[in-house]
């Protein structure tokens, strides 16, 4: 059993947190609830790596055009009008190329965040994937505005700021995809670890 301050999680500040130079300001969100860095990467990623990132299976897509879906009935979209179908299983594919693309189209920033229950509280942190959803004092509640609906209009992909894992399992298969066996660095903080 790993000591509960050794649980570990992925986060990636995405293209538009990129963008708008916060990537400080999101690690200082970490470190300020006495989570440490323990691996810290900027690059531009591949197609390959982006497509592999996110899950190609039938019921996850369709639950992306479902998620399209019900964003449009809420506000009173024309689904037909944008999609030319009203199938779920059809309109998933789309917005999936649309996150794909989104994901490609600047340099992102991975890392691997180590604390007490590291997973949540990144994700209490971020706040909801759904920046207009998110709460002030929350990393997308500060920082982005973006909707469901202004992205669908756009045909592109929520911009939100950052991707954080969702649980401990999805933590653990994340941080092997991008860090592989890089050397994920062990020290204390001080008052934290000591």
């Amino acid at each position: 059993m790993k000591h509960p301050k050794e649980e570990k999680t992925f986060v990636m500040v995405k293209p538009d947190g990129v963008r708008k130079g916060l990537i400080g300001q999101v690690i200082s969100r970490f470190e300020q609830r006495d989570l440490k860095i323990v691996a810290l990467e900027m690059f531009q990623p591949t197609h390959e790596q982006i497509h592999d990132h996110y899950p190609k299976d039938e019921a996850w897509i369709t639950r992306l055009g479902e998620k399209t879906k019900s964003t449009y009935e809420k506000y009173g979209y024309d689904l037909i009008a944008d999609f030319n179908t009203e199938d779920a299983a059809q309109i998933g594919p789309e917005v999936r190329t649309w996150l794909v693309d989104y994901m490609k189209s600047a340099p992102l920033v991975k890392m691997v965040v180590q604390g007490v229950h590291a997973v949540d509280i990144v994700r209490k942190l971020a706040g909801d994937t759904l920046p207009y959803r998110a709460a002030v004092g929350t990393i997308r509640g500060d920082f982005s505005i973006d909707s469901p609906v202004l992205a669908n209009k756009e045909k592109r992909a929520v911009a939100n700021i950052i991707h954080c894992s969702e649980t401990p399992e999805e933590a653990e298969h994340e941080i092997q995809h991008w860090f592989g066996k890089a050397v994920l660095h062990e020290y204390k903080r001080f008052g934290v670890d000591e």
